[in-house]
This record gives structure tokens, sequence and C-alpha cells, in this order.
């Protein structure tokens, strides 16, 4: 199962590389990472995605929680919340009728069409991580030419107690 976890961490050079080593370290990948700043200039949110049964999980948020700069740590996996993923693709188009197809795909999905070139368009899509997966599904059966994905955000849906751990 994947895991999302959210850390507010202080905006600290080094801080993101020690956190990637603790994760990796212990032999668990990590599937996206999105990193930001938050509304305090001093605070990034970390969105990580970790798959893993419930006692990975659990050990990676413990060993996470227990570093100096990092703020709060919350597994967001089963709570209410939003994601979202960003995806940038680059499909070849080999024909009109083709183009129109892959164009009508990405209405149903409401992507938009970014840029087009005369052998391929480029779509713009934003969604959770199933709606993009199911994006991506549905356009294997013509040519993608280029990828980039933002990785997971997320937030919290439930009111939380905003009181750091360490006041």
């Amino acid at each position: 199962m994947k895991h999302i976890i959210n850390c507010l961490v202080e905006n600290q050079p080094g801080v993101l590389a020690r956190i990637v080593g603790l994760i990796s370290g212990r032999g668990y990948n990590i599937e996206t990472l999105n990193v930001g700043p938050t509304a305090d200039p001093t605070v990034s949110k970390m969105t990580i995605v970790v798959p893993g049964d419930s006692h990975v999980i659990e050990q990676v948020t413990r060993q996470l929680a227990k570093q100096i700069n990092v703020i709060e740590v919350v597994d967001m996996t089963n709570r209410r919340h939003i994601n979202r993923e960003l995806i940038l693709v680059r499909v070849a188009t080999k024909s009109y009728a083709n183009r129109a197809e892959i164009v009508d795909l990405a209405a149903l999905f409401t992507a938009r069409v970014v840029a087009v070139q005369e052998d391929s368009v480029m779509i713009q899509m934003a969604g959770n991580q199933e709606t993009v997966a199911d994006f991506l599904h549905l356009l294997k059966p013509y040519e993608i030419v280029d990828i980039s994905r933002s990785g997971v955000i997320a937030v919290d849906r439930e009111l939380v107690d905003s009181t750091p751990k360490n006041a």
C-alpha cells in the first residue's frame, strides 16, 4: 500500500538530504517527494509517498518525528485529505484523427493541451493519484514521447491542532 506522509520541517540547508537519507538508509523506497515553502517562510512542507505496510510506515514516521529539524509528521493515508499530482505528457500524433482522439481523451480528464507541434501534443493534467494513473493507462496505446510528474501533494481536510510538537 502507498502511504502519503506530510512533514513540516525547518527550512534549513541539509534537511531534505537528511530525511531522504533516513528513509533510504533503512531500505525503504520513496515513490514521490515534493517539497515547498509554506505560508511561514521558515517552514517547508514535504509530501512523501512511501510504499509499504503499516509496520514500515509506523517505523518511518517515528524516525522522522525524532529528527531535530522536523516540526510535525502526519500519515495522511487514513485521514480525510485531498491529494493532487501534476503531469506534463507529450504524445506523438501520427495523423489529424489521432491528434483529435488524444485531445478528446484529455478533455474527458479535464486536462489541457498546452502545446502543439507538427508531430506531437503536450498535455497538462492535475488529479489525484488514481485519476492520473487512469489517464496514463488510457494513453498507453499512443506513443508517449516524454513525461514529467510533480509528485503528490496533499492537504488535510480535518482541523488539526496547530500547536507545534516542541511548544
